[in-house]
């Protein structure tokens, strides 16, 4: 089945301490398609400006993600400047130029309204709302946001998330979104505005999920070295979207699946700049870590 997501496609600067990269493929919609592809067909909704190298079109379309819907139009490419202190888990936003992503208009092709699968990126709550109104009864949506919407648009957001089965979002956001400093009480109160359930993002510390049932918490898979975090969110909702799809089931075992084959995403996104990593991927090394995963956070019952 396949999975429509629109978001960002940008051109990233980005500086840590292992290094850095200038004009990289980016954005929010890139790293989850390239995420997703690996396990289901990617819609890919976005613009670019017309200076949008051909070179970076045909890293996505190698990993065959339909570009029907990138929209090329004249001017620049949104582009993002940020660095890293040896503290990976916050990056330093140096500067931010939005471009022609500032008048961003989702239009959703045809052959794209029928996705089973629809994942909201980080835009804004009326944009998303304007997108769920041009697919076709899709069997999940899925969505992200940022603090900058819960700060500016908290009654958009809100009315966006009565239309939404899964919010993905981070801890801080969480607790700024439901005004609560526990995360428990922070997510039963969201999950009572409308969406099913919700995924915590906590980077090194791993992801929480909760829906009206169940808790569930997952660690991060421990590397060695962390090269560059940029876009390790939107790669864990790539594999979380991405088995979703593959399975086409969404019951408490294959969503804790699907949380576990996000995060094993994110851990390879981190060990390079850009999409270096995730381009070098295949399903062995996928399943590798996976199987990997599984052996160490698995332990018995006590008799």
């Amino acid at each position: 089945m396949s999975i429509l997501v629109v978001g960002s496609v940008a051109m990233d600067s980005v500086k840590t301490p292992f290094g850095s990269v200038k004009n990289a493929l980016g954005g929010s919609a890139t790293y989850f398609s390239v995420s997703a592809s690996y396990f289901a067909p990617v819609n890919l909704v976005a613009v670019v400006g017309s200076d949008f190298p051909a070179d970076y079109l045909d890293v996505l379309r190698k990993h065959d993600i339909s570009l029907e819907g990138l929209q090329t139009v004249p001017g620049k490419t949104f582009r993002w400047k940020g660095q890293y202190t040896y503290d990976l888990n916050q990056a330093e936003t140096l500067d931010t130029q939005l471009n022609v992503f500032a008048h961003f208009s989702p239009k959703i092709p045809d052959a794209y309204r029928n996705s089973k699968y629809v994942f909201l990126g980080n835009i804004d709550p009326e944009l998303q709302r304007e997108v769920l109104r041009q697919v076709k009864s899709p069997a999940l949506v899925a969505c992200d946001t940022m603090n900058f919407w819960i700060e500016r648009k908290p009654h958009e957001l809100k009315k966006t998330l009565k239309h939404v089965d899964i919010l993905v979002i981070n801890e801080a956001e969480v607790r700024q979104l439901a005004e609560e400093s526990s995360l428990v009480k922070a997510a039963r109160a969201i999950c009572s505005w409308g969406p099913k359930a919700l995924v915590i993002k906590r980077g090194e510390y791993g992801v929480l999920f909760f829906n009206r049932h169940h808790v569930f918490s997952a660690p991060a898979y421990p590397l060695e070295a962390v090269f560059d975090p940029t876009g390790a969110g939107d790669t864990f909702a790539g594999g979380f979207m991405g088995y979703i799809a593959k399975s086409g089931k969404l019951d408490d075992g294959h969503l804790r699946r699907a949380i576990v084959f996000g995060s094993i995403m994110a851990s390879f996104d981190v060990e390079d700049f850009s999409l270096n990593r995730l381009r070098a991927l295949n399903w062995k090394k996928i399943t590798q870590r996976f199987a990997h995963f599984k052996k160490l956070t698995h332990f018995e019952m006590v008799k």
